[in-house]
């Protein structure tokens, strides 16, 4: 699959929340030993309550599990557990033990499918095979993605066709099955996006069309994947991201070119998605002017980031994922933040408007854009609250709480930071007689 996956990835498979929350108290070290793993396959040995530890193994071309506890879950917790601790980098290259190699061996012979070569290595030692077999294994997940999102396709026209007031009666159950074909068609992102639809369906007055915004970037989806081809190649590539392809770090650090530059924090925002803590930190180049998102994830008891601290610059190159608008960076190495007390230059309303429209035509998936908005103050806007600039134009504040805002600001002119989307923009930090502060 290219390379480790990500921990989204892992747990887009886990069957259900009681699973995946099982999974994370296993995705430490402690319980497991002769952990090991190949460009094929992950496994390791899981201490339970018994005296002999459960054995995992996990073929990531499938995927498909294998794990000797009793439970009927498909992958079960130890899967779960065993494949967060190898996407978070835990789990060391080796060559696999006597009971995996068995597995994997038989496997091997019950699959119709051509078999790539043998699996009890770390590493085919002819480079031209093991570039033929990576080259089969991507060419089968293309057939598998492409069978699901055919599928989800299909899907979506029966939601217009019979309309969108079914939604609600029907619930979780129809959506979760939907998502759950698109995790093994190997389309998390999709599978995420399927999922996000239920928490909007019912959900306030307005749901109707934001249940329509959904199902329309599902169908932008879908399309995008079928004409692939016939895109230009950072929108093709955005395609892949949002169907739920990854790219390596190794891969990213070898392919794109670096960005040195003394990047300013502009402010960062954590949240909770499917169980996973996320952390988004803006950044803006003070050379190149460019703006970059990098993402932290933790599961379970693990740490996010704190290495960018809003308020600070640092020094250091940035590898910019492919796509057609490429915000989405990783850092190359670490560096020391340096408090700056400065100002970022900012923008009117206006401008920042044609900005967003400029952002969503060159990426229709794009849902946030940083902005920086100048002399602007915050007013009441009907029952909502907004942000008006000193000719007048207004944007709507996302997020209900204007207090933080209106405290920091005391009402005057002040340089904010935050994220532009559809229904408006959400302040991260604000510039004014005192400095930075975070909102």
């Amino acid at each position: 699959m290219g390379g480790r996956w990500s921990t989204e990835q892992v747990l887009a498979l886990a069957p259900d929340a009681t699973s995946a929350r099982a999974g994370r108290s296993l995705s430490r070290p402690g319980p497991w030993s002769g952990t090991g793993s190949t460009e094929i396959a992950v496994w390791g040995e899981c201490q339970g309550s018994g005296e002999a530890p459960y054995q995992v193994v996990v073929d990531v071309t499938g995927p498909a599990y294998r794990c000797n506890c009793p439970s009927r879950k498909l992958p079960c917790k130890h899967a779960i557990g065993l494949l967060l601790l190898w996407a978070a980098d835990e789990i060391a290259e080796a060559d696999p033990t006597a009971w995996a190699t068995d597995w994997l061996t038989e496997r091997e012979q019950r699959s119709t499918n051509p078999a790539p070569p043998s699996r009890t290595t770390s590493a085919p030692k002819d480079p031209e095979a093991a570039a033929a077999a990576a080259t089969e294994r991507a060419a089968r997940r293309e057939d598998r993605v492409t069978a699901g999102l055919e599928e989800l396709d299909r899907w979506l026209h029966d939601q217009v066709r019979q309309g969108l007031s079914r939604l609600p009666h029907e619930g979780y159950e129809v959506v979760d099955r939907v998502a759950a074909r698109l995790v093994d068609a190997q389309a998390p992102g999709a599978a995420g996006t399927v999922r996000r639809l239920a928490g909007v369906t019912g959900a306030g007055a307005d749901w109707a069309g934001r249940a329509l915004e959904e199902l329309g970037l599902l169908h932008l989806i879908t399309e995008g994947w079928r004409r692939r081809a016939e895109l230009p190649a950072p929108l093709a590539e955005t395609v892949r991201t949002r169907v739920g392809f990854t790219v390596s770090r190794e891969s990213l650090l070898a392919g794109q070119p670096h960005v040195r530059d003394t990047w300013q924090v502009l402010g960062s925002r954590d949240e909770v998605q499917d169980h996973l803590q996320v952390r988004r930190t803006w950044l803006r180049g003070q050379t190149t002017g460019r703006d970059a998102l990098v993402l932290s994830f933790a599961v379970g008891g693990q740490s996010l980031d704190v290495g960018l601290v809003p308020g600070t610059t640092v020094e250091t190159d940035l590898v910019f994922h492919p796509a057609a608008l490429p915000l989405r960076a990783l850092p190359v190495a670490e560096a020391a933040p340096v408090p700056t007390p400065h100002c970022p230059p900012g923008t009117d309303v206006a401008v920042a408007a044609g900005s967003y429209a400029a952002a969503l035509a060159a990426d229709p998936f794009v849902e946030l854009v940083p902005v920086v908005l100048s002399d602007v103050r915050p007013a009441r806007d009907g029952e909502a609250w907004a942000v008006v600039d000193t000719a007048g134009d207004a944007v709507r504040l996302m997020g209900g709480d204007p207090w933080p805002l209106l405290g920091a600001s005391g009402g005057e002119p002040v340089t904010v930071f935050g994220e532009w989307g559809p229904r408006g923009v959400r302040v991260l930090s604000l510039w004014g007689a005192d400095g930075m502060v975070l909102a």
